[in-house]
């Protein structure tokens, strides 16, 4: 009897332990794979994040941009209702000196130049945007009218403007300082009627 290990090739072979490390590593190649397509899913997802963020705040940014360049446009057009403001008095006393000052001879020169200052004053205004607030037998119109009484006549129509007090003005679409008017309730009629109701 002699103690000679067997040839290769007359050993048994294990089957199994070959077939159970094929199925192992199948295995962890499934799982590397499914460890793989997760962590790919979740980039795809936070790389949809991002450039959901992204485009939002490109867009914040532009509607930022825009509104700025709003406030910038509104801020250089309406630059000029300070000055605007404390000259109406002035253009305001021109006027009641002209009035005051009536068709009288003796004062034709100085109200005739008067007249001229106060006009180019108003010319200047124009150019800026700024012009008087048409007011008289206009529809009364809050936005534009400041009413201060209100009395009957034959003449204009109820609601509507019968005198201007003090002219008012705007610059370009904002009223700068509103017409002071009476209006109108119309004629005695419909006064008495108004009063008895």
């Amino acid at each position: 009897m002699s103690n000679e290990n067997p040839s290769p090739e007359e050993q048994p072979l294990d089957v199994t332990s070959e077939a159970t490390s094929d199925s192992a590593s199948a295995v962890d190649e499934a799982l590397a794979q499914d460890t793989l397509d997760s962590e790919t899913n979740k980039l795809r997802e936070d790389l949809a994040g991002a450039e959901r963020r992204i485009l939002l705040a490109q867009a914040d940014m532009e509607n930022l941009r825009k509104r700025m360049r709003r406030e910038m446009d509104e801020s250089v057009k309406y630059a000029d209702v300070p000055l605007i403001s404390d000259l109406l008095p002035v253009i305001d006393n021109l006027t009641r000196a002209i009035e005051s000052a009536g068709e009288s001879p003796e004062a034709a020169g100085i109200v005739t130049g008067v007249k001229m200052v106060a006009q180019n004053m108003l010319d200047v205004l124009a150019k800026r945007g700024c012009k008087a607030i048409d007011a008289l037998g206009q529809p009364f119109d809050p936005n534009l009218h400041d009413a201060i009484l209100q009395q009957p006549s034959g003449d204009v129509p109820a609601g509507h403007v019968l005198m201007v007090t003090q002219t008012g003005y705007q610059l370009h679409d904002r009223v700068i300082r509103p017409a002071q008017v009476i209006v109108s309730t119309g004629g005695p009629a419909a006064a008495a009627d108004g009063e008895s109701s």
